[in-house]
Protein backbone atom coordinates (compact mmCIF):
# COMPACT_ATOMS: atom_id res chain seq x y z
CA UNK A 1 0.00 0.00 0.00
CA UNK A 2 3.01 2.31 0.05
CA UNK A 3 2.88 3.09 -3.69
CA UNK A 4 -0.89 3.86 -3.86
CA UNK A 5 -0.54 6.09 -0.80
CA UNK A 6 2.45 7.84 -2.38
CA UNK A 7 0.43 8.48 -5.54
CA UNK A 8 -2.44 9.95 -3.53
CA UNK A 9 0.01 12.16 -1.66
CA UNK A 10 1.54 13.27 -4.95
CA UNK A 11 -1.91 14.12 -6.31
CA UNK A 12 -2.73 16.11 -3.17
CA UNK A 13 0.53 18.05 -3.46
CA UNK A 14 -0.17 18.84 -7.10
CA UNK A 15 -3.71 19.95 -6.26
CA UNK A 16 -2.45 22.29 -3.52
CA UNK A 17 0.82 23.64 -4.87
CA UNK A 18 0.19 23.99 -8.61
CA UNK A 19 -2.76 26.45 -8.36
CA UNK A 20 -0.75 28.59 -5.93
CA UNK A 21 2.25 28.64 -8.24
CA UNK A 22 0.09 29.58 -11.21
CA UNK A 23 -1.67 32.29 -9.21
CA UNK A 24 1.65 33.86 -8.20
CA UNK A 25 3.16 33.69 -11.69
CA UNK A 26 3.13 36.82 -13.83
CA UNK A 27 2.83 35.09 -17.20
CA UNK A 28 -0.68 33.46 -17.35
CA UNK A 29 -2.41 36.74 -18.28
CA UNK A 30 0.28 37.42 -20.87
CA UNK A 31 0.11 33.90 -22.35
CA UNK A 32 -3.43 32.60 -21.74
CA UNK A 33 -3.07 29.71 -24.20
CA UNK A 34 -0.03 28.38 -22.35
CA UNK A 35 -1.87 28.91 -19.05
CA UNK A 36 -4.85 26.92 -20.34
CA UNK A 37 -2.50 24.08 -21.24
CA UNK A 38 -0.79 24.24 -17.84
CA UNK A 39 -4.09 24.04 -15.96
CA UNK A 40 -5.21 21.07 -18.03
CA UNK A 41 -1.93 19.28 -17.31
CA UNK A 42 -2.27 19.91 -13.57
CA UNK A 43 -5.82 18.56 -13.41
CA UNK A 44 -4.83 15.61 -15.60
CA UNK A 45 -1.99 14.83 -13.20
CA UNK A 46 -4.35 14.89 -10.20
CA UNK A 47 -6.84 12.61 -11.92
CA UNK A 48 -4.05 10.32 -13.11
CA UNK A 49 -2.70 9.97 -9.56
CA UNK A 50 -6.14 8.87 -8.38
CA UNK A 51 -6.58 6.45 -11.30
CA UNK A 52 -3.17 4.82 -10.81
CA UNK A 53 -3.67 4.57 -7.06
CA UNK A 54 -7.07 2.93 -7.62
CA UNK A 55 -5.60 0.43 -10.10
CA UNK A 56 -2.71 -0.60 -7.86
CA UNK A 57 -4.95 -0.79 -4.77
CA UNK A 58 -7.43 -3.01 -6.62
CA UNK A 59 -4.61 -5.19 -7.92
CA UNK A 60 -3.31 -5.61 -4.37
CA UNK A 61 -6.74 -6.29 -2.86
CA UNK A 62 -8.10 -8.78 -5.38
CA UNK A 63 -6.03 -11.42 -7.15
CA UNK A 64 -8.36 -11.43 -10.15
CA UNK A 65 -7.69 -7.75 -10.78
CA UNK A 66 -3.98 -8.15 -10.17
CA UNK A 67 -3.88 -11.02 -12.65
CA UNK A 68 -5.32 -8.81 -15.37
CA UNK A 69 -3.16 -5.76 -14.56
CA UNK A 70 0.08 -7.77 -14.43
CA UNK A 71 -0.89 -10.46 -16.95
CA UNK A 72 2.13 -9.91 -19.21
CA UNK A 73 4.57 -8.74 -16.52
CA UNK A 74 7.61 -10.87 -15.60
CA UNK A 75 7.71 -12.52 -12.18
CA UNK A 76 10.25 -10.11 -10.65
CA UNK A 77 8.03 -7.15 -11.58
CA UNK A 78 5.00 -8.72 -9.91
CA UNK A 79 7.06 -9.43 -6.80
CA UNK A 80 8.37 -5.86 -6.76
CA UNK A 81 4.84 -4.52 -6.28
CA UNK A 82 4.30 -6.89 -3.31
CA UNK A 83 0.72 -7.66 -4.24
CA UNK A 84 0.38 -10.37 -1.66
CA UNK A 85 1.23 -8.07 1.26
CA UNK A 86 -1.54 -5.52 0.86
CA UNK A 87 -2.81 -3.81 3.96
CA UNK A 88 -6.40 -3.75 5.20
CA UNK A 89 -7.10 -0.46 3.41
CA UNK A 90 -6.42 -1.63 -0.15
CA UNK A 91 -9.97 -2.67 -0.95
CA UNK A 92 -11.46 0.42 0.74
CA UNK A 93 -9.13 2.72 -1.18
CA UNK A 94 -9.86 1.00 -4.48
CA UNK A 95 -13.63 1.12 -3.99
CA UNK A 96 -13.59 4.76 -2.84
CA UNK A 97 -11.49 5.90 -5.79
CA UNK A 98 -13.58 3.84 -8.21
CA UNK A 99 -16.74 5.52 -6.89
CA UNK A 100 -15.05 8.87 -7.38
CA UNK A 101 -14.22 7.98 -10.96
CA UNK A 102 -17.76 6.86 -11.70
CA UNK A 103 -19.09 10.04 -10.11
CA UNK A 104 -16.80 12.11 -12.33
CA UNK A 105 -18.09 10.36 -15.45
CA UNK A 106 -21.68 10.86 -14.26
CA UNK A 107 -21.08 14.58 -13.66
CA UNK A 108 -19.53 14.98 -17.10
CA UNK A 109 -22.45 13.17 -18.71
CA UNK A 110 -24.88 15.40 -16.81
CA UNK A 111 -23.02 18.52 -17.95
CA UNK A 112 -23.12 17.36 -21.58
CA UNK A 113 -26.85 16.62 -21.36
CA UNK A 114 -27.51 20.02 -19.82
CA UNK A 115 -25.37 21.76 -22.44
CA UNK A 116 -27.24 20.05 -25.26
CA UNK A 117 -30.57 21.00 -23.68
CA UNK A 118 -29.46 24.64 -23.39
CA UNK A 119 -28.28 24.57 -26.99
CA UNK A 120 -31.60 23.18 -28.23
CA UNK A 121 -33.48 25.77 -26.19
CA UNK A 122 -31.39 28.63 -27.55
CA UNK A 123 -31.80 27.38 -31.11
CA UNK A 124 -35.57 27.19 -30.58
CA UNK A 125 -35.53 30.75 -29.24
CA UNK A 126 -33.43 31.83 -32.21
CA UNK A 127 -35.90 30.24 -34.62
CA UNK A 128 -38.76 31.95 -32.80
CA UNK A 129 -37.14 35.38 -32.98
CA UNK A 130 -35.92 34.93 -36.55
CA UNK A 131 -38.39 32.48 -38.13
CA UNK A 132 -37.82 30.90 -41.52
CA UNK A 133 -39.93 32.13 -44.39
CA UNK A 134 -42.41 29.68 -45.98
CA UNK A 135 -40.47 27.28 -48.15
CA UNK A 136 -37.09 28.53 -46.86
CA UNK A 137 -34.49 25.84 -46.18
CA UNK A 138 -32.87 25.60 -42.72
CA UNK A 139 -30.14 28.16 -42.24
CA UNK A 140 -26.63 27.23 -43.26
CA UNK A 141 -25.30 30.81 -42.96
CA UNK A 142 -23.03 31.00 -39.88
CA UNK A 143 -24.10 34.62 -39.21
CA UNK A 144 -27.60 35.43 -37.93
CA UNK A 145 -28.80 38.98 -37.21
CA UNK A 146 -31.50 39.44 -34.57
CA UNK A 147 -33.60 42.45 -33.74
CA UNK A 148 -32.54 43.61 -30.30
CA UNK A 149 -32.19 46.78 -28.27
CA UNK A 150 -29.11 45.56 -26.38
CA UNK A 151 -25.80 45.22 -28.26
CA UNK A 152 -24.75 41.61 -28.02
CA UNK A 153 -23.00 38.86 -29.94
CA UNK A 154 -22.50 35.21 -29.14
CA UNK A 155 -21.43 31.96 -30.73
CA UNK A 156 -23.97 29.13 -30.75
CA UNK A 157 -22.24 25.73 -31.08
CA UNK A 158 -23.91 22.92 -32.92
CA UNK A 159 -24.48 21.73 -36.47
CA UNK A 160 -24.12 24.11 -38.15
CA UNK A 161 -22.50 26.51 -35.68
CA UNK A 162 -23.93 30.00 -35.84
CA UNK A 163 -22.75 33.44 -34.80
CA UNK A 164 -25.62 35.62 -33.57
CA UNK A 165 -25.39 39.42 -33.59
CA UNK A 166 -28.12 41.85 -32.56
CA UNK A 167 -29.07 44.90 -34.62
CA UNK A 168 -28.08 47.12 -31.68
CA UNK A 169 -24.56 45.71 -31.92
CA UNK A 170 -24.46 46.45 -35.63
CA UNK A 171 -25.48 50.05 -34.94
CA UNK A 172 -23.07 50.47 -32.02
CA UNK A 173 -19.93 48.85 -33.44
CA UNK A 174 -17.98 51.01 -35.84
CA UNK A 175 -15.39 50.23 -38.47
CA UNK A 176 -13.60 46.98 -37.83
CA UNK A 177 -15.00 46.59 -34.30
CA UNK A 178 -17.64 44.17 -35.59
CA UNK A 179 -14.93 42.15 -37.31
CA UNK A 180 -13.03 42.01 -34.02
CA UNK A 181 -16.12 40.73 -32.18
CA UNK A 182 -16.68 38.07 -34.84
CA UNK A 183 -13.02 37.03 -34.63
CA UNK A 184 -13.31 36.78 -30.84
CA UNK A 185 -16.30 34.45 -31.04
CA UNK A 186 -14.73 32.38 -33.81
CA UNK A 187 -11.64 32.03 -31.64
CA UNK A 188 -13.82 30.34 -29.01
CA UNK A 189 -15.28 27.99 -31.60
CA UNK A 190 -12.00 27.04 -33.27
CA UNK A 191 -10.31 26.27 -29.95
CA UNK A 192 -13.36 24.33 -28.70
CA UNK A 193 -13.44 26.32 -25.51
CA UNK A 194 -16.93 25.01 -24.80
CA UNK A 195 -15.48 21.57 -24.01
CA UNK A 196 -13.01 23.05 -21.55
CA UNK A 197 -15.84 24.87 -19.81
CA UNK A 198 -17.99 21.73 -19.70
CA UNK A 199 -15.22 19.54 -18.24
CA UNK A 200 -14.20 22.11 -15.63
CA UNK A 201 -17.82 22.70 -14.62
CA UNK A 202 -18.42 18.95 -14.28
CA UNK A 203 -15.44 18.50 -11.94
CA UNK A 204 -16.25 21.60 -9.87
CA UNK A 205 -19.92 20.63 -9.48
CA UNK A 206 -19.12 17.00 -8.77
CA UNK A 207 -16.45 17.74 -6.15
CA UNK A 208 -17.28 21.13 -4.62
CA UNK A 209 -15.08 20.34 -1.63
CA UNK A 210 -11.93 20.09 -3.80
CA UNK A 211 -10.50 23.62 -4.27
CA UNK A 212 -8.36 22.76 -7.28
CA UNK A 213 -11.42 21.90 -9.36
CA UNK A 214 -13.20 25.14 -8.42
CA UNK A 215 -10.07 27.10 -9.32
CA UNK A 216 -9.83 25.16 -12.58
CA UNK A 217 -13.39 26.15 -13.52
CA UNK A 218 -12.87 29.82 -12.63
CA UNK A 219 -9.59 30.05 -14.51
CA UNK A 220 -11.05 28.36 -17.59
CA UNK A 221 -13.81 30.97 -17.78
CA UNK A 222 -11.28 33.77 -17.44
CA UNK A 223 -8.49 32.45 -19.63
CA UNK A 224 -10.67 31.44 -22.59
CA UNK A 225 -11.86 35.05 -22.82
CA UNK A 226 -8.29 36.34 -22.76
CA UNK A 227 -7.27 33.83 -25.42
CA UNK A 228 -10.18 34.86 -27.66
CA UNK A 229 -9.31 38.53 -27.09
CA UNK A 230 -5.78 37.80 -28.33
CA UNK A 231 -7.15 36.10 -31.45
CA UNK A 232 -9.17 39.21 -32.28
CA UNK A 233 -6.41 41.67 -31.39
CA UNK A 234 -3.85 39.92 -33.56
CA UNK A 235 -6.09 40.35 -36.58
CA UNK A 236 -7.70 43.72 -35.94
CA UNK A 237 -5.58 45.45 -33.33
CA UNK A 238 -5.71 45.75 -29.56
CA UNK A 239 -7.36 49.20 -29.57
CA UNK A 240 -10.13 48.09 -31.95
CA UNK A 241 -10.83 44.99 -29.84
CA UNK A 242 -10.86 47.01 -26.60
CA UNK A 243 -13.27 49.57 -28.07
CA UNK A 244 -15.54 46.76 -29.28
CA UNK A 245 -15.62 45.33 -25.73
CA UNK A 246 -16.50 48.75 -24.33
CA UNK A 247 -19.27 49.31 -26.86
CA UNK A 248 -20.83 45.91 -26.19
CA UNK A 249 -20.73 46.21 -22.39
CA UNK A 250 -21.04 49.92 -21.69
CA UNK A 251 -24.78 49.69 -20.92
CA UNK A 252 -24.40 46.64 -18.63
CA UNK A 253 -22.89 48.56 -15.72
CA UNK A 254 -19.62 46.63 -15.79
CA UNK A 255 -17.53 49.79 -15.61
CA UNK A 256 -19.19 51.08 -12.44
CA UNK A 257 -18.04 50.66 -8.83
CA UNK A 258 -20.46 47.81 -8.09
CA UNK A 259 -19.45 44.30 -9.26
CA UNK A 260 -21.61 42.68 -11.93
CA UNK A 261 -21.80 39.35 -13.71
CA UNK A 262 -19.15 40.58 -16.17
CA UNK A 263 -16.76 42.16 -13.71
CA UNK A 264 -13.80 40.84 -15.72
CA UNK A 265 -14.52 43.12 -18.69
CA UNK A 266 -12.65 46.18 -17.31
CA UNK A 267 -9.58 44.03 -16.67
CA UNK A 268 -9.79 42.66 -20.20
CA UNK A 269 -10.04 46.18 -21.64
CA UNK A 270 -7.08 47.39 -19.57
CA UNK A 271 -5.08 44.37 -20.68
CA UNK A 272 -5.78 45.12 -24.33
CA UNK A 273 -4.85 48.78 -23.93
CA UNK A 274 -1.58 47.89 -22.20
CA UNK A 275 1.37 47.53 -24.60
CA UNK A 276 1.89 43.84 -25.39
CA UNK A 277 4.56 42.15 -23.32
CA UNK A 278 4.53 38.57 -24.52
CA UNK A 279 7.04 35.98 -23.47
CA UNK A 280 9.74 34.92 -25.85
CA UNK A 281 9.10 31.88 -28.01
CA UNK A 282 11.80 29.96 -26.13
CA UNK A 283 10.19 30.63 -22.74
CA UNK A 284 6.74 29.70 -24.06
CA UNK A 285 8.21 26.43 -25.30
CA UNK A 286 9.87 25.75 -21.94
CA UNK A 287 6.64 26.43 -20.04
CA UNK A 288 4.66 24.22 -22.39
CA UNK A 289 7.17 21.39 -22.03
CA UNK A 290 7.32 21.77 -18.24
CA UNK A 291 3.51 21.62 -18.01
CA UNK A 292 3.45 18.52 -20.21
CA UNK A 293 5.83 16.78 -17.83
CA UNK A 294 3.50 17.20 -14.84
CA UNK A 295 1.18 14.28 -15.80
CA UNK A 296 4.25 12.18 -16.60
CA UNK A 297 5.48 12.29 -12.99
CA UNK A 298 2.76 10.00 -11.51
CA UNK A 299 3.29 7.53 -14.35
CA UNK A 300 7.02 7.39 -13.59
CA UNK A 301 6.31 6.97 -9.87
CA UNK A 302 3.93 4.10 -10.60
CA UNK A 303 6.53 2.35 -12.77
CA UNK A 304 9.49 2.80 -10.40
CA UNK A 305 9.23 -0.66 -8.70
CA UNK A 306 8.88 -2.44 -12.03
CA UNK A 307 11.79 -0.56 -13.58
CA UNK A 308 13.97 -1.34 -10.59
CA UNK A 309 13.09 -5.01 -10.81
CA UNK A 310 13.95 -5.11 -14.50
CA UNK A 311 17.16 -3.16 -13.95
Amino acid sequence: MILPAALLLLGALAAVLAPRLLARADWPDREPVVALWAWQCVVAAVLLCCALSMTLSAAAAWHAVGGHVFATAPGPVVEAYALGTSGPWADTTAVTLACGGLWSVAMLAREIVRARARRRRRRAELLLRAPLLPGEAPRSDPLVVLEGERPDAWWLPGTPPQLVVTTAALRRLKGRQLDAVLAHEKGHAQARHDWLLHCSAALADGFPQVPVFAAFRDEMHRLVELAADDVASRRFGRLTTALALVELNEDRGVFGPCPTARADVPQRVNRLLTPPNRLTAARRLRLTAAAALVPVVPVLVAFVPGLRALG
